[in-house]
């Protein structure tokens, strides 16, 4: 495969949003446009995916300046399947925002803006350098802030402001944390860093420097105790724009972290039983918050900031299974909580309101569309044989063999958290009946067949993913394993990246 296509999935959000400006009245257009946009972006993400599953670190210099001197991307097994994870929530979200999203509101640069989103995403995850990793964070912030304020409601512009303050909070610590690594060890590129950091005499402040980055990425991961602006922002913007939030800008955090401290810091065990303390309390606080609300979309967010935790467990136990079992929930959590939120977004245009005390009846009037939304739900509890439960099992084995009894309580904790906010949602809001109350009614029976098609298809088409993540689990888990081999072997990416073949000893 010729190298320089890795630059496609760059490319095509950047083309298809420039090309959606010329067209800026008339989002009917649009539509279309972007549609075909998300259709090309999938079509270029597959051939890179397939390729890196071959266990190929696939890699590209800008401009033909050689790493570490110039701007490098890299595509590995995990880069990959995040890349074509991230084309396919892409389209999903897509064919929902052509029902969904209404002309006016697409007026005011809603497709063009979510095409900047993704390239930022896809950047994100290619980056072979800190500072350009840094870069394309700036891009995605930009782009989600102006979408979340999209319309200029109250609730928007107050979640806005919660939002981009920790978010540009975030960045200054990590652009400070990339000044003091600079400044250490005189290079940005990740595989030159990752030689340099297990030669450097400097410890004490690489691991200073480990906390900045830790402090800068949490934020954007929404780990504890750094959540709090999340469940008051990602419910207040349109369906589409939650859903894709959801889905996968608190991801990108994560998989910064998994990337950066794989490389450089995961051998400090202080930073190790840091990041144990910070998974368990994630874990835990984020499901508690679930169960203490009552509108959907709060609902959804807690447990956003909850199953941040179990990816990070996978950081802390660093085991070949744990890492695996990190990078299986993660891939199974972009396409759940995509879903969820787009389940949240079709009962509002049922029922008019979010609130599971005044939602009732689903069951009754939409049964067969409650049980979509039910396998929607509740592949989000991991229940056996749905997505959510392999990587719960890979990570509980990872932490029987560290021997970390408070991650395997704090696995079973949230997971029982998790199940009772499901069952909490449908006992209300799907198997009550509307006697005695107040009969609250949407958009949905106003809109036309096609219309209905376009609200129905995405969450069909995401369902099928995450079923093939849970009965798939065999292909999946093979998959995973040389995302772990290639994430616990830096020389393989060193090497990949720098060119060397006999390289130094890496202390991890």
């Amino acid at each position: 495969m010729n190298t320089n296509l890795l630059i496609l999935p760059i490319i095509m959000p950047l083309i298809t949003a420039i090309v959606l400006l010329f067209f800026w009245f008339r989002p009917n257009r649009q539509k279309y446009i972007s549609l075909v946009g998300h259709i090309l972006s999938v079509l270029v993400a597959i051939p890179i995916f397939l390729e890196a599953m071959k266990g190929t670190i696939l890699t590209m210099a800008v401009g033909n300046w050689a790493a570490p001197f110039g701007i490098v991307y890299v595509c590995d097994a995990f880069s990959g399947a995040l890349v074509l994870l991230t084309s396919l929530v892409g389209l999903a979200v897509g064919i929902y925002s052509n029902a969904a999203i209404q002309s006016k509101r697409a007026s005011y640069g809603y497709f063009p803006l979510v095409h900047f989103l993704l390239m930022g995403l896809y950047g994100s995850f290619l980056a072979g350098d800190i500072f350009n990793l840094y870069v394309w964070f700036e891009v995605i912030i930009i782009a989600s802030f102006v979408l979340i304020t999209l319309g200029g409601e109250k609730a928007q512009l107050e979640g806005a402001v919660k939002y981009v303050t920790m978010n540009l909070l975030a960045s200054v610590i990590f652009l400070t944390g990339i000044a003091v690594l600079y400044g250490i060890l005189g290079t940005l590129n990740l595989a030159d860093l990752s030689l340099k950091v297990s030669e450097s005499p400097h410890r004490a402040l690489i691991n200073a420097t480990a906390i900045l980055f830790l402090v800068g990425f949490g934020i954007k991961s929404a780990i504890f105790p750094l959540y709090f602006w999340l469940p008051d922002s990602y419910h207040t913007p349109p369906t589409p724009i939650s859903a894709i939030f959801g889905g996968l800008l608190t991801k990108v955090g994560v998989y910064a972290l998994i990337r950066i401290f794989s490389l450089l810091f995961i051998g400090d065990p202080f930073i190790r039983d840091l990041l144990s303390w910070i998974a368990v309390l994630t874990m835990i606080s984020g499901a508690f918050g679930a169960i203490v609300s009552y509108n959907l979309r709060k609902i959804f967010s807690y447990l956003i900031v909850s199953h941040i935790g179990f990816m990070i467990a996978g950081l802390a136990l660093f085991s070949p299974i744990a890492i695996a079992g990190a990078a299986y929930y993660m891939m199974h959590d972009i396409i759940a909580k995509t879903n969820l939120f787009l389940v949240g977004g079709t009962i509002y245009k049922i029922k008019g309101q979010l609130h599971i005390d005044r939602v009732k009846g689903l069951f009754s009037q939409y049964p067969y569309l409650s049980i979509v939304f039910a396998l929607a739900m509740f592949s989000v509890v991991g229940t056996p044989p749905l997505s959510g439960f392999w990587p719960k099992i890979m990570l509980l084995k990872g932490s029987f063999a560290m021997d970390n009894m408070w991650i395997i309580v704090g696995i079973l904790l949230a997971t029982f958290l998790t199940l009772w906010a499901m069952v909490r949602i449908w006992s209300k809001s799907f198997w009550s009946t509307e006697a005695n109350e107040e009969k609250t009614t949407g958009r949905y029976q106003e809109m036309t067949t096609s219309q209905r098609r376009l609200l129905i298809g995405p969450i069909l088409f995401l369902l099928a993913i995450s079923l093939f993540l849970g009965f798939g689990a065999g292909y999946v888990s093979q998959m995973c394993s040389l995302i772990a081999d290639q994430l616990m072997d830096s020389d393989t990416y060193v090497n990949a990246v720098l060119g060397i073949t006999n390289l130094p000893e890496i202390q991890n």
